[in-house]
């Protein structure tokens, strides 16, 4: 057992009896226990299977190629419609709701599917830097420098932080937090990644 996942349920005190549930049944199929993204994490071969979570009002599990499941009992939702397309959640409000021989259902054929080959790839979309970013990319030498040396995913984290600002103020604020991070070659959401 992973003493990391073992922390992460007792600090989500009102779901530990649930997510130590989940954690039964994980621990009873073929796959390795770990953290990812900042949460408990079920792997397979190196591959991502299946996550465990909690929220405010709900815990539950993610399924990474969630959306190649039959889903016959209809429990899986997408809960960033329009943004994923692949990962689905499954979400319980009670430790009751927990069905053993179904999440084992569900999880054997997550690795069946990963054991033949089936996934669903992000589709690649353009790079679009905001005006703002832009703007200032600009006029700091070095810090197109450093952001130019980034992947395409770290410069798109950045580019979507500023875009997604609904508010000019927020936007503004937004790109005064992320030029230090840019500058010291950190990107907006490593220190998730290194959990």
């Amino acid at each position: 057992m992973d003493q990391r996942v073992t922390d992460y349920i007792q600090k989500k005190e009102a779901w530990s009896e649930g997510l130590n549930t989940l954690r039964a049944i994980l621990k009873k199929l073929p796959v390795e226990e770990t953290i990812k993204w900042g949460s408990p994490f079920y792997t397979n071969g190196g591959k991502n299977i299946v996550g465990m979570s909690a929220f405010k009002n709900y815990f539950g599990l993610w399924f990474i190629q969630g959306a190649l499941l039959k889903d016959k009992n209809k429990v899986l939702i997408n809960a960033q419609e329009g943004k994923t397309s692949a990962m689905r959640q499954w979400r319980f409000n009670s430790v009751e709701e927990i069905d053993e021989d179904l999440v084992r259902e569900y999880v054997l054929e997550a690795l069946e599917n990963k054991d033949q080959g089936k996934v669903i790839k992000p589709k690649k979309k353009p790079l679009i830097v905001p005006e703002l970013l832009q703007k200032e990319l600009d006029n700091n030498p070095k810090l197109k420098e450093m952001y130019e040396s980034f992947t395409l995913s770290k410069k798109r984290e950045y580019a979507d932080h500023i875009s997604e600002a609904k508010r000019e103020a927020t936007k503004q604020s937004r790109l005064e937090k992320i030029i230090p991070m840019i500058l010291e070659n950190k990107g907006l959401y490593d220190k998730y990644k290194n959990c």
